[in-house]
């Protein structure tokens, strides 16, 4: 029992790490700024049950979908990169993201699936520490995986449920500065996902495909 009681907190703080719920709730804010409350709710919802979804796909179906559909880790890591950094780049020119722009009269929720549920709270880090954790795992094990990943993720929905109440003690004119800060944030991470990704292929080489198969 104090074995799985240590796996499950070795596989909590893997996924804290990588899916801080902390720093989702100013990115989410930004996000869905002059959003009514009941669609950002909607939001939340939307994407803490769709990061779920997809992590725990990658956790049990990881390496089956890699192999289905020719997917590496480098191109995993840098196609959400590209993603991140078009979203910061839009929103350090003030502007509100056009995947989907939220200042449209017709909300498009649709920035529940991505950018938030994929690449922002389950990205390329999170899937890849699920399939590590998965690695030789038993079903007890596999259990607790996906609890874990469930946890973090409901951890992530409540910090973007509860945005709007930070918004009334923050104001406006710090929520701008807050928007193009993590716009840059965003853009940094995009880079930094990109570079990893080239990394990793200039060392390992097409490692989906070996960790696939």
């Amino acid at each position: 029992m104090g074995e799985l009681l240590t796996f499950a907190l070795t596989v909590f703080v893997g996924f804290f790490a990588v899916m801080n719920p902390l720093t989702k709730t100013p990115v989410f804010m930004s996000l869905t700024q002059g959003v009514s409350v009941e669609k950002q709710h909607r939001v939340a919802r939307k994407a803490g049950i769709a990061a779920f979804i997809i992590l725990v796909c990658f956790i049990l179906l990881g390496k089956y979908i890699f192999f289905l559909f020719g997917l590496t880790i480098p191109s995993f890591k840098i196609t959400g990169g590209v993603i991140l950094f078009w979203v910061g780049f839009e929103m350090l020119q003030s502007k509100r993201s056009s995947i989907p722009n939220p200042r449209e009269v017709n909300f498009d929720e649709s920035i529940s699936i991505s950018p938030l549920a994929i690449p922002i709270i389950s990205g390329p880090g999170a899937i890849i520490t699920g399939m590590n954790f998965m690695a030789d795992a038993d079903w007890i094990r596999t259990l607790i995986v996906v609890a874990m990943a469930a946890l973090i993720c409901y951890l992530n929905f409540l910090a973007c449920w509860w945005s709007d109440i930070i918004m009334r003690f923050i104001g406006e004119n710090i929520m701008v500065a807050i928007h193009k800060l993590m716009g840059m944030v965003l853009a940094i991470l995009g880079c930094n996902m990109i570079l990893d990704g080239i990394d990793v292929f200039m060392e390992n080489g097409l490692l989906g495909i070996t960790l696939a198969s």
